[in-house]
């Protein structure tokens, strides 16, 4: 493919102020520059019905006062009155999350408070801090009712401050794999798209000028989001096709962290998202199984995000991902939590012998991964009472039947295996085998990364790495396929799974990026530790948003390395999670049912706590029969096999075109100058409040204080050497769990605190410790004096701790030859004239030889760049800035004047 100039878009609406006047409420949208600036006109005298009207207009600063001014001046009660202002500032915010109603009128919902949790290649990713409901019609107009408090009570009972993220210029919805393979479009592809996009379009400002300028222009490109991840979709239904497009942002719900691995100095950024389903989406006993259209309970597509933060381009840098799902077993099944049992027993509830569910669910996988899907299956074979194995049993029967019809090369491969059972023997490693499974997937679907394989790769290829799947292109190499892993809850040994998947491809990814030599990662390093928090946390997070606890058993229990001391804590987590699951959990499910829209109050008709079940809500068949009946035998979406193993989601066709919206920018525009957008020029930088800088780091929070003569993250270290042990006394154990509660982990009430799974694993009892729950994805801004001497201590270290020797006085002479000689070749290697070498072989340097440079810097080398030319006009502005310092001030000229004298005129007259 021939890589395209494109660039993704940033949104021009991301500081909003809301006015209000007693007939309208006007919300004005501006860039974080504040010089281009959006207003919305949002109708109050409607008392059901909402009336926006967005006039697509960018206007300036300026305008903007002048428009503000008119509107205060226009509804005053009185006119010249100064004392009662006719329009009056109501509240500022980040975004709007959308727009609501239940059985009054409309209701906007605002995020007031965001925090960065995560960047990748300057695109930053935030986590709604807080949110603000403003009810939108007038009081004289408000037609109340009874049971609107109620409902809004529900509503709000979705913590949207608890792991919900969003971002103006990332399309979170997406994989990395997909965002940067729109980029890459051919470049014929993306004209016939702006072409079309202009003449669709109502925007007055759409490639103003760039026309008589040929090819001058960058992309900017938009796509769509994919539905199944956005969790406000319903929310921004009413106003998607009336405003413009930056004024809808997109929000997922799961977890987001983000830590740096510091490699001789050298940042790699490593992240990891989840997205969580929002179809069939709820609670851990009350969803389970599929829906009749495919979607799966409990579905969270992990993403694991590697990139060089030395470089930020998506063009120019280095990145690479890998994707895995979790997801319940596709069929009709439920558990009956009436009886009260600590594990209700699993019912089939509708036959399915052509396995129709698992085939809609399946086809969704295909079209949006390619092949092949690979099942890993945790559940228990052996049990002295049929429970688990019955889903087995009934799986294997749909994949059996499904591969029927599947080209050979493309069926899906079923991986069988009890982890309950391997865990309880003594004989067996738990996470060698897992490891082995690890292995055999990685090499199978292989992972993205967006360069060519480095050429000492070709010098020096490793036997693993030729025996790599994937789909190799001349940018680099794509992820095709995916592992689905499941077990009943698809909590815990679905997260250790996937940890040790995760740790698998991480090494690969690393080697991928010229990190490592071999592509492996042993456990104990710095760098698999950092990784194995980051997966913890989001474990942790997962499991209370399903299952109303955090994770019962960790890697560390699979291990057998945990603390005896967690054994009491399992009982009392075990009891916890039990009463979160048996009355908490159904008020959380009439809550996820009001957000996402599967329940729409109307009047007349039952209100949601009168439903004795959501089952018809979630199954659409149960209330219309479909008029189009699938094929039993062709069971997958027309398109889809033709490309595989691609995913047809990446393929370049018209179905998939029509999903970008592709507009032309010149070079320096802020919606496409990522630059601008990371580093904001025009505002005061603090590093205490730096994101980079405060974020977990390897070397500071991992890396030990004493590590002698290698502090590589790639060493192994013994268990009480880790940097966690140095700084871990109570007191920081205690600042980290606090730290912890505030951050990517979803705040549970007092009583489902930590609790423990019933019905997942009852295997391995042992338990981590409590210092090693830290929240490492959080970024800790370290104010108190005495902590920052800690960290200063651990990173500056004395050359006898790092190099294992002091250093002498003064270096004996033999060394100060050696030295000179390294001098000597270093000029060489710049290429140092005649006459500097003449000069170097006065000083008894006669006899070394004079090397011809013969390396330069490779296709692939990220450090290749250019020295800057200043031309004459700016070395002459350089030298006044300095006589300035010194007092010298240059007399002004009549342009100066001129300039200054229009600014003037412009900013007050």
């Amino acid at each position: 493919l021939a890589a395209a100039a494109a660039v993704p878009m940033i949104s021009s609406v991301q500081k909003l102020v809301l006015y209000e006047t007693r007939a309208r409420y006007f919300l004005v949208g501006s860039n974080p520059a504040e010089t281009k600036y959006r207003v919305l006109k949002i109708d109050r005298t409607e008392p059901k019905d909402l009336v926006i009207i967005d006039d697509k207009h960018v206007y300036t600063q300026q305008e903007v006062r002048e428009l503000l001014g008119r509107l205060d001046l226009g509804n005053r009660t009185k006119i010249g009155q100064k004392g009662s202002s006719g329009l009056s500032r109501a509240v500022s915010a980040f975004g709007v999350v959308g727009f609501v109603r239940f059985l009054e009128g409309y209701y906007i919902v605002l995020i007031t408070k965001r925090r960065k949790m995560a960047d990748i290649g300057g695109h930053a990713i935030y986590k709604i801090e807080d949110t603000n409901m403003i009810y939108i019609p007038n009081d004289s107009v408000r037609v109340t009712h009874p049971d609107e408090a109620r409902y809004l009570r529900i509503f709000q009972n979705v913590d949207l401050s608890s792991n919900f993220y969003f971002s103006y210029s990332y399309d979170l919805s997406h994989s990395l794999q997909y965002n940067l393979t729109v980029l890459r479009m051919p470049l014929e592809t993306l004209r016939t798209e702006t072409t079309q996009t202009r003449q669709e379009s109502f925007d007055i400002f759409e490639d103003e000028g760039l026309s008589t300028q040929g090819g001058s222009g960058v992309f900017g490109v938009c796509s769509k989001p994919y539905e199944k991840y956005v969790w406000n979709g319903k929310l921004l239904e009413a106003v998607k096709n009336t405003v413009h497009r930056d004024w809808l942002l997109y929000i997922i719900h799961g977890f987001c962290g983000q830590s740096k691995l510091l490699i001789y100095g050298r940042p790699i950024y490593v992240t990891l998202i989840a997205r969580r389903s929002s179809k069939f989406a709820g609670t851990r006993f009350l969803k389970r199984g599929a829906n009749c259209e495919g979607d799966v309970a409990n579905e969270v597509e992990t993403e694991q995000i590697l990139y060089d933060a030395s470089v930020m381009s998506f063009s120019a840098g280095s990145y690479s991902s890998y994707v895995q799902v979790r997801g319940s077993v596709p069929l009709y099944w439920s558990q009956d939590i009436s009886t009260m049992m600590p594990k209700p027993p699993i019912t089939l509830d509708q036959a399915d012998p052509f396995a129709h569910v698992a085939a809609l669910h399946f086809d969704q996988m295909l079209q949006r991964f390619g092949s092949p899907i690979i099942i890993l299956n945790l559940v228990k074979e052996r049990e002295k009472r049929k429970h688990e194995r019955i889903l087995s049993e009934e799986l294997v029967a749909a994949v059996t039947y499904l591969n029927q019809f599947l080209p050979p090369e493309h069926a899906i491969i079923y991986i069988p295996w009890d982890m309950a059972k391997y865990t309880k023997s003594k004989l067996c490693n738990v996470l060698d085998r897992l490891n082995v499974i690890a292995e055999s997937v990685v090499k199978k679907t292989g992972f993205f990364v967006n360069r060519p394989d480095s050429y000492c790769s070709i010098l020096r290829p490793d036997e693993k790495w030729n025996e790599l799947g994937g789909y190799v292109v001349s940018t680099g190499r794509l992820q095709t396929g995916v592992l689905r892993t499941n077990c009943v809850d698809c909590l815990d040994r679905t997260n250790t799974a996937q940890f040790m998947v995760g740790k698998c491809a991480l090494a690969y990814q690393l080697y991928s990026l010229g990190l490592i030599d071999k592509p492996n990662l042993q456990f104990d390093t710095d760098a698999v530790r950092l990784f194995e928090e980051l997966y913890e946390d989001h474990g942790d997070t997962l499991s209370l948003q399903y299952g109303g606890s955090q994770l019962v058993h960790r890697v560390k229990t699979y291990r057998k390395i945990a603390p005896w001391t967690q054994h009491s804590k399992d009982i009392m987590q075990t009891l916890s999670r039990y009463y979160s699951n048996a009355f908490s959990d159904a008020d959380r499910q009439d809550s996820i049912n009001l957000f996402l829209g599967v329940f729409k109050p109307t009047e007349g008709k039952p209100h949601l706590w009168e439903l004795p079940t959501d089952f018809y809500l979630h199954h659409k068949n149960t209330l219309s029969l479909s008029q189009t009946r699938r094929s039993y035998t062709y069971w997958w979406t027309t398109g889809v096999l033709k490309h595989l193993p691609l995913p047809f989601d990446e393929v370049t066709c018209a179905e998939n075109r029509h999903k970008l919206t592709v507009k032309k920018f010149h070079k320096y525009e802020e919606e496409i100058d990522i630059h601008n957008e990371f580093f904001r020029p025009y505002e005061l930088s603090s590093f205490d409040e730096t994101f980079c800088l405060a974020m977990t780091n390897s070397t500071r929070d991992f890396m030990p204080k004493n590590v002698g003569i290698d502090p590589s993250p790639f060493t192994v270290r013994k268990p009480d050497e880790t940097g966690k042990s140095v700084l871990g006394n109570k007191s920081n154990r205690e600042e980290t769990v606090l730290q912890r509660k505030t951050a990517a982990s979803a705040p549970p009430p007092p009583s489902e605190e930590a609790v423990s799974s019933s019905s997942e694993d009852d295997s391995g009892t042992d338990k981590e410790d409590e210092g090693a729950v830290s929240q490492r994805s959080t970024p800790v801004k370290v104010t108190d004096t005495g902590d920052s001497t800690k960290i200063t201590e651990n990173v500056v270290q004395s050359t006898k701790d790092v190099y294992g020797v002091n250093l002498s006085d003064v270096p004996s002479e033999d060394d100060l030859t050696i030295y000179a000689r390294f001098v000597q070749l270093g000029q060489s290697q710049h290429k140092q004239d005649k006459s500097s070498q003449q000069f170097c072989s006065k000083h008894h340097l006669d006899r070394v030889i004079n090397l011809i440079p013969i390396s330069s810097f490779s296709q692939d080398n990220i450090y290749e760049v250019q020295p800057p030319k200043a031309d004459r006009k700016s070395i002459e502005i350089f030298h006044a800035h300095i006589q300035a310092g010194r007092g010298n001030m240059q007399p002004l000229g009549r342009e100066d004047f001129l300039m200054y004298r229009e600014y003037i005129r412009n900013r007050y007259l």
